[in-house]
């Protein structure tokens, strides 16, 4: 029987990956070992858990994000000179499919289910090519679960998706480029099979957006949340989605009676400039002034928030940063995640500042490891780059010091009025704080600006 290995590396270390609360499995290996044809032993390889040690494969696998895409290329280059094949894929693979040929013998651009009995069909037969190009799929007829049971037993959350592809095109995300524009999605009797199987818990939702964008997929979400309750699968979980989930008060109900602990939310920013050079649409529509009506929207039904903001954008300022952080704190938002803005493959973003040559950064693959979202790749107009990194140090101080940070769980706790939500919104702020004091501009950079005069 043949073997094949599945590698999920780990890059340098840093964000939320600091704790096993906020690590995800590889989900995507996961389906890979699901559409592997029986014949073949199957084994995922997880550096979240175990440092990578050689061992001997007929074939290998390495999926890569960007921010891991180094370690993916090293690790490649152990088996290539012991003459393994490698295949690669991923998100980052399917933006540069030529670099990473550079480090494989085949990578696969796309989702990798529908084609992937094909690559290994020509291995078998030593005719591998070295690129495929995988189909979107129809979710609605894919009915492969996951291989769960080969997935580090370790992990807290154990990750579902229903969903794939994402009708907006941010300017900083490449999810619309990977997975496409039409929003596709998998029955909710499917989905609820799954969840059936699965032995733990604590379930972290991976799509996109689950509640969606249509009037049909809030009715597919409010399906999957009355079988949730129905079948009482007594699992807790949480998921993103998009602003607009707050405007139907029916949904959230049901998705706290579920199980629903918290959800995440892409604010990204406090000023309507910066939501429509982004592309935000949806935020912008709901506007910024409404941000706190959405979080008490969920806090009526026990459900917590985290909210997603980027810093580091053109024409911030001093003062900016001062506004965010009491924004931060006033607006009852009970998780806070805070990343520096980014350009990663395959983005609008990234066209923009290479166009522009403002890419600090580019000796590649060897620098993708700066591009980590904690970390400035760029110069931004109108701010320093020392003055971001000290905003960034100015808010997480904020809202993880004596007595700020007392207050915020306090807070939650009050609005939540659940000690299991709660407990949640505890484990996620512990593992913020943790990164943060764990960061290199915590160590680096000063936590206050020298006057209120920069204010």
């Amino acid at each position: 029987m043949k073997k094949l290995l599945l590698i999920n590396p780990v890059g340098r270390r840093s964000g939320y990956l600091l704790s096993k609360f906020s690590t995800f499995p590889p989900l995507g290996l996961a389906y890979v070992a699901a559409v592997t044809p029986s014949n073949w032993n199957v084994k995922i390889v997880d550096e979240n858990f175990d440092k990578f040690v050689f061992e001997e494969a007929d074939l290998v696998a390495i999926t890569a994000f960007t921010t891991t895409i180094s370690r993916a290329y090293e690790i490649a280059r152990m088996y290539r000179e012991r003459k393994t094949k490698v295949v690669m894929g991923g998100i980052h693979v399917s933006m540069l499919p030529d670099e990473a040929l550079q480090y494989a013998d085949a990578v696969l651009i796309g989702e990798a289910e529908g084609i992937w009995e094909r690559v290994i069909n020509d291995f078998e037969n030593n005719r591998l090519s070295s690129k495929y190009v995988g189909v979107q799929m129809d979710l609605t007829t894919f009915k492969t679960t996951p291989r769960h049971d080969l997935l580090h037993p370790d992990y807290f959350w154990h990750s579902v998706q229903t969903s794939r592809g994402c009708p907006f095109n941010c300017y900083f995300c490449s999810v619309s480029k990977h997975l496409g524009k039409a929003y596709r999605q998998r029955k909710p009797q499917e989905i609820l099979n799954e969840l059936e199987e699965i032995k733990g818990k604590y379930i972290t939702f991976v799509d996109d957006n689950l509640i969606g964008y249509t009037t049909e997929s809030k009715a597919r979400a409010m399906e999957l949340f009355k079988g949730m309750i129905q079948r009482k699968l007594h699992k807790r979980w949480w998921m993103q989605t998009s602003i607009n989930a707050a405007d139907d008060e029916r949904v959230i109900e049901l998705a706290a009676q579920s199980g629903c602990l918290y959800v995440f939310i892409g604010f990204e920013t406090i000023s309507q400039g910066m939501l429509k050079d982004m592309k935000k649409g949806i935020n912008l529509k709901i506007g910024v002034e409404n941000y706190k009506k959405v979080v008490d929207r969920f806090h009526k039904y026990g459900i917590g928030v985290l909210g997603a903001f980027i810093i580091g954008n053109d024409n911030e300022s001093s003062l900016y940063y001062k506004k965010l952080a009491d924004f931060l704190v006033q607006s009852g938002i009970d998780i806070v995640q805070i990343t520096l803005l980014t350009p990663l493959p395959g983005t609008q973003l990234m066209d923009q500042l290479r166009g522009e040559g403002r890419l600090l950064y580019q000796n590649f693959p060897q620098d993708w490891d700066k591009y980590r979202f904690s970390y400035l790749v760029h110069p931004p107009q109108g701010v320093e780059i020392d003055t971001v990194y000290i905003g960034n140090n100015y808010i997480k101080n904020r809202i993880y010091s004596f007595p700020t940070f007392q207050f915020r769980l306090m807070k939650s706790f009050l609005k939540l009025k659940s000690m299991r939500n709660f407990y949640a919104i505890y484990k996620s702020n512990k593992a913020g704080k943790k990164s943060w004091l764990n960061s290199h501009y915590h160590q680096k950079y000063p936590s206050v600006f020298k006057s209120d005069s920069e204010f």
